[in-house]
């Protein structure tokens, strides 16, 4: 089943840059976790308290399916410009979320062909507008499934950075989790040496801890109204913090450790 997953995904993805003039997704990231993984209870405090377990979302669950869709270096430098999202980022952001729903349907089509069942989770807009906060993540859920760690930009910096998107599929099916690295890959948590997404965030939302989640959400509404003419959908997005940083395409902490090996 682990392979039928990742070739569905992996499918997709193919079949929606055949469509394109030019490519928008890169070779996805898959990584699984055992839904009984005792860090997805800990969410309920890391999260929010009415944070979903895998087993709200479908009763029996036994695994959580996350994957990681990388832009095409050229979404991300197109966002590296200006202090508003670029066109192409935000028509990026609404065809990732088109993208999820139909890799969600054609894994629930190859579980079902198995006698198997899974989820169809939305990639957005299912997050209390009061809090700011949603009662499932896929950052988390992809966190615990071993595809990557957060960083400063509260982003996940996965082996091929973090400049994409994330989606997930919760299911009945027994699959082997993905081993996950307990390492930091973020420069900033790693030696102090990058704040380069702060520097980056035009609202200022990073510079002090905690997040100031309104702040950031206060700029993706004026960017999904700057795009509103292009007719796409809400475009919520601004990713100025994610392009053209040191963790955009690939795990920094990682490239800086390989490179000061003999």
């Amino acid at each position: 089943m682990r392979d039928k997953i990742i070739q569905a995904i992996a499918a997709s993805v193919e079949e929606a840059n055949d469509r394109k003039a030019a490519p928008t997704w890169l070779t996805p990231l898959v990584g699984f976790a055992d839904a009984g993984d005792p860090l997805f209870e800990q969410l309920k405090t890391a999260v929010r308290p009415s944070h979903s377990l895998p087993g709200d979302l479908l009763p029996g669950a036994r695994t959580v399916i996350a994957y990681f869709l990388p832009f095409d270096r050229a979404v991300c430098r197109e966002n590296h410009h200006g202090e508003y999202a670029s066109e192409t980022w935000a028509a990026a952001y609404v065809e990732t979320n088109q993208l999820i729903a139909e890799i969600n349907g054609r894994l629930n089509d190859a579980l079902e062909s198995e006698g198997l069942r899974g989820t169809r989770l939305p990639a957005t807009h299912n997050f209390d507008e009061e809090t700011l906060m949603s009662d499932w993540s896929h950052k988390h859920a992809a966190y615990i499934a071993g595809l990557g760690d957060f960083g400063r930009h509260h982003m996940l910096i996965t082996d091929r950075g973090c400049c994409g998107r994330l989606g997930s599929v919760v299911t009945d099916a027994v699959i082997a989790p993905t081993p996950r690295e307990d390492r930091v890959r973020c420069l900033f948590k790693h030696d102090g040496s990058c704040r380069a997404c702060e520097a980056r965030c035009p609202t200022g939302a990073l510079a002090d801890p905690p997040f100031d989640r309104r702040a950031c959400y206060g700029r993706l509404m004026e960017n999904a109204r700057l795009h509103d003419h292009l007719g796409l959908g809400l475009a919520d997005v601004c990713g100025k913090c994610a392009a053209v940083v040191p963790c955009s395409f690939r795990d920094p902490v990682k490239a800086l450790t390989d490179k000061g090996r003999p």
